[in-house]
């Protein structure tokens, strides 16, 4: 008897205690997708021309090329061009240059490049996940700086972060 308590119980409580941690389990998707394959096989990406007053021609690319990258590494839809599951499409509609800080000689020091993209999205099988809206994004810059200079960096660090703001709108579901 004096060998059970010593050796045997103690056993099966460390095995107890391994085995309840592996009967729970806790998942996270990083990428925020909350897509059901099942139902969803395929995504049309229209374009997003640029209809802002001001234009930055390489914008446009830039920014397909960074919603299109994004949706094929975080989700397993097939992009198609036609009918499909869900579709994305839209246009750029601000890209604006604002001063932000003055100094004291009454010049800007900082200034703000904002970009806005209206977003259409589509889904052709619920129509209550179906959004119209417009996202923005900005960075700021010194005002000693050209934008010529930094506008390509600028750009893609914005198209970047609205990617993500459109991603967990629309197939993020959030």
């Amino acid at each position: 008897m004096r060998l059970i308590r010593k050796i045997v119980l103690p056993l099966l409580l460390v095995a107890l205690m391994l085995a309840v941690p592996q009967s729970c389990r806790i998942s996270y998707k990083l990428n925020g997708a909350s897509i059901d394959y099942t139902v969803y096989k395929t995504i049309h990406v229209g374009e997003f021309p640029i209809r802002a007053a001001l234009v930055y021609s390489p914008l446009q690319q830039t920014f397909e090329n960074e919603l299109l990258d994004y949706i094929t590494r975080n989700t397993r839809l097939t992009t198609v061009d036609g009918a499909s599951d869900l579709t994305m499409e839209g246009e750029i509609t601000g890209y604006t240059l604002t001063p932000q800080a003055v100094g004291e000689d009454a010049y800007a020091t900082k200034t703000r490049l904002t970009i806005t993209v209206r977003v259409k999205y589509t889904d052709s099988k619920k129509d209550s996940n179906d959004i119209d809206q417009s996202f923005s994004a900005y960075r700021d810059f010194d005002s000693s700086q050209m934008i010529n200079d930094v506008q390509d960096e600028l750009c893609q660090q914005i198209a970047k972060e609205l990617v993500e703001l459109i991603f967990n709108a629309t197939l993020g579901n959030w």
